[in-house]
């Protein structure tokens, strides 16, 4: 398998200035902040910072299986440890849970540098049991920084994603709402074409609602 290592340098570049502006949107959060609901039905922003968290631990832990290739789970014990792990971190101080988030950024931005060309070979398996490349594993974690920093709700939303994300997704969810749609119905709904690309995309993740169009199933 070929790399595109220029795609690979483009997500790095946008992930970790996505990574910097939540850290950065992090330095005054309180702990009753934590506790307040985010834009996620059901969790916290405590919630959300610890699933960043872990996600981001996640990702270390299959660069590091395909750095010896090997084939992990994102999550070891799947689906039920990936929640377990963060309704055990989501009731934390602000302080705890922001540095947890920033080790982990660190921690993950250090597996990208040491990555080797067999790391970004590799694959894994997500907590649904689908298969990862790790060659796309940089812009799947660039997705969960900039739509779940809007999550938060703390000042920043899907008006501001960043323009070369926005133009990367946009293509990518067209192109899975394409293949989820029956032959000759693979065309997005007027209103919908008609939107801003980045109301599009926020409409596409279910963070935006239109006038008109059903909701999509949301990231």
């Amino acid at each position: 398998m070929t790399i595109d290592a220029k795609a690979l340098n483009m997500h790095v570049v946008g992930c970790a200035a996505a990574h910097q502006m939540l850290l950065s949107a992090l330095d005054a959060l309180t702990d009753e902040q934590c506790r307040q609901d985010s834009l996620l039905p059901n969790w916290s922003r405590g919630h959300l910072l610890a699933h960043l968290a872990r996600n981001a631990d996640s990702h270390v832990h299959l660069l590091a299986a395909a750095g010896r290739g090997e084939i992990a789970e994102q999550y070891v014990g799947g689906y039920k440890a990936r929640v377990a792990a963060i309704e055990d971190s989501s009731g934390r101080s602000a302080k705890e849970l922001v540095t947890d988030v920033r080790r982990s950024i660190y921690a993950l931005e250090g597996a990208w540098a040491n990555a080797s060309p067999t790391t970004w070979v590799g694959v894994g398996l997500n907590s649904a049991g689908a298969t990862i490349h790790m060659s796309e594993i940089v812009f799947l974690r660039w997705r969960e920084v900039e739509v779940h920093h809007a999550d938060l709700a703390l000042a920043f939303s899907w008006q501001q994603w960043s323009d070369t994300y926005v133009r990367l997704e946009l293509e990518r969810q067209i192109m899975l709402w394409h293949s989820r749609k029956p032959m000759g119905m693979t065309v997005l709904p007027d209103a919908a074409l008609a939107l801003p690309p980045r109301h599009r995309l926020a409409w596409l993740l279910g963070r935006a609602q239109v006038d008109g169009l059903a909701q999509p199933d949301p990231f």
